[in-house]
């Protein structure tokens, strides 16, 4: 799948918002809690929808089903300018009962076709945490384990590199730390140790 720069964004800060809706400081699953109270906010959302989509698309959690995910892998491949309207997509996207209402509620909205699309947008990416289409091929497949395999490998280079310059670091540190308790034994300060 090709995410455009303004998915790729858009995309992120809604796994962000969905991470921070999901547990509490304790770990508890509190998501279905936090969507009801956010659900309660709706007035204040409603003036969200421009400036903060993925904050307000949240709302929209399991709410669609895809039928023609070939249709919302074109539409996050485009800029959000280019993205088509909430009727011309509608026929992709399946409303479930427990959203209809919300839908409905933003569609009144003066750019309630546009944050419409981009909402079903952001719940299809989120839906699919691996960022492929839905009907790759085993080549893609492929592909993609090769990826994975040489991230990983230079991942682990960077953490042995990142540990290497970390004990360093702190050997800097510790040598600083003794210069400047030296120096100011020399000033005739009695030392921390």
């Amino acid at each position: 799948m090709n995410l455009s720069p303004a998915f790729h964004d858009l995309r992120a800060a809604y796994q962000a918002e969905m991470d921070d809706l999901t547990s509490d400081t304790d770990g508890r699953d509190v998501l279905r809690k936090r969507l009801a109270d956010k659900r309660k906010s709706l007035d204040f959302l409603l003036q969200m929808t421009e400036t903060a989509p993925e904050m307000v698309a949240v709302l929209f959690h399991q709410g669609f089903r895809f039928t023609q995910p070939a249709v919302m892998n074109q539409i996050v491949s485009l800029e959000i300018d280019d993205i088509p309207e909430w009727d011309d997509i509608r026929g992709a996207v399946q409303v479930l009962p427990a959203v209809q209402s919300l839908v409905e509620t933003f569609l009144q909205q003066a750019d309630g076709q546009r944050f419409m699309t981009i909402a079903a947008a952001l719940v299809y990416l989120y839906d699919k945490p691996d960022g492929r289409p839905m009907a790759a091929s085993d080549d893609a497949d492929d592909e993609d384990a090769d990826e994975r395999e040489d991230r990983t490998e230079r991942e682990d280079h960077d953490d042995e590199s990142r540990e290497y310059v970390d004990n360093d670091d702190d050997d800097d540190t510790r040598a600083r730390e003794e210069a400047g308790a030296d120096w100011l034994a020399e000033q005739g300060f009695d030392r921390k140790d």
